[in-house]
């Protein structure tokens, strides 16, 4: 399934899916630097995603994030979004709305995500560079950028909208490149 987005980045594809890339500056080159990287990125991300109902949205960390262990999603406008460890039994039996997947053995990554179609539960994660092992979003991180990609394909199978502007949170200065 190809589908056109507002781009910032490049566009990958393969016969089975669509990834669009884009990535975000990191003002400081740290481990507090990613941080704050990677939770922007997750805070716009959510922020572009509409789920059935407005509750506040619970984030479920599984596995073992590469990244930053210090998850914690800036959303816009101040909202809350609370966020838990859990494994992966923990997620599926959870109220989580989001599921951020770290490291861990394929077959619990694959048992999750076949698990999450069908279900309104955006799936991020920050191991897998191709961004083909089924999450919607995909992060990955230099020292000065984190970059993310956008699983179409996964986003398609979702019961979420994701507005096609999501790429614009990539940019620093919102402009399209």
């Amino acid at each position: 399934m190809l589908v056109s987005l507002f781009l910032i980045g490049s566009s990958l594809t393969t016969p089975q899916m669509a990834i669009q890339a884009a990535s975000q500056t990191i003002v400081e080159d740290s481990p507090g630097g990613i941080a704050q990287g990677v939770n922007r990125i997750l805070g716009g991300i959510i922020s572009y995603t509409r789920w059935p109902s407005p509750a506040p949205r619970t984030t479920c960390l599984v596995g073992a994030p590469r990244l930053t262990d210090r998850i914690a999603p800036a959303a816009p406008g101040g909202r809350m979004i609370a966020v838990r460890r859990t494994s992966v039994a923990g997620a599926m039996g959870g109220d989580c709305d989001i599921i951020f997947l770290g490291h861990m053995p394929v077959a619990d990554r694959q048992r999750l995500i076949g698990w999450v179609r069908g279900r309104p539960v955006l799936t991020v994660t920050d191991d897998d560079p191709s961004c083909g092992l089924g999450a919607m979003f995909c992060l990955s991180g230099r020292a000065t950028k984190v970059s993310f990609s956008v699983n179409l394909d996964a986003i398609g199978r979702s019961t979420l909208r994701t507005d096609p502007r999501v790429l614009k949170i990539g940019s620093d200065d919102g402009e399209a490149r």
